[in-house]
């Protein structure tokens, strides 16, 4: 399995950026898969997914509003679209991917098998 995230950038507040994470080597539609990010000497922290494919995704409650997780089983591609974004929001966001998980492990970091390298937000003026 790999999971390859890009998208990332320098922008300023406000402004918006679209993530991708495409996925090999697995049944994508059969993966719960998330989004995650790190902050300089912070936990890794989730932000949203998707426990099955067609479910409703699940949100940090600092991204509601303001995120849409998004996943294309054909192209096994996830997606986060960010508006409205913070220098808060600047962190390394990593896309994740479990075949075998509960819902309520969803936002546990340490329950994804499968990690992508990471791509770099960073929201500053």
């Amino acid at each position: 399995v790999q999971l390859q995230a890009s998208g990332g950038g320098l922008v300023q507040p406000g402004a918006s950026l679209k993530l991708s994470c495409a996925a090999s080597g697995l049944t994508f539609s059969a993966y719960a898969v998330a989004w995650f990010r790190q902050a300089p000497g912070k936990d890794r922290e989730f932000v949203g997914g998707f426990h099955r494919s067609g479910s409703i995704p699940l949100y940090a409650d600092s991204v509601k509003g303001r995120f849409t997780i998004s996943r294309d089983n054909a192209k096994k591609t996830l997606y986060l679209e960010m508006n409205n974004l913070r220098p808060e929001d600047t962190a390394v966001f990593y896309c994740a991917a479990s075949r075998t998980i509960i819902y309520s492990q969803l936002r546990v970091a340490s329950s994804y098998t499968n990690w992508g390298q990471g791509t770099q937000v960073t929201v500053s003026s």
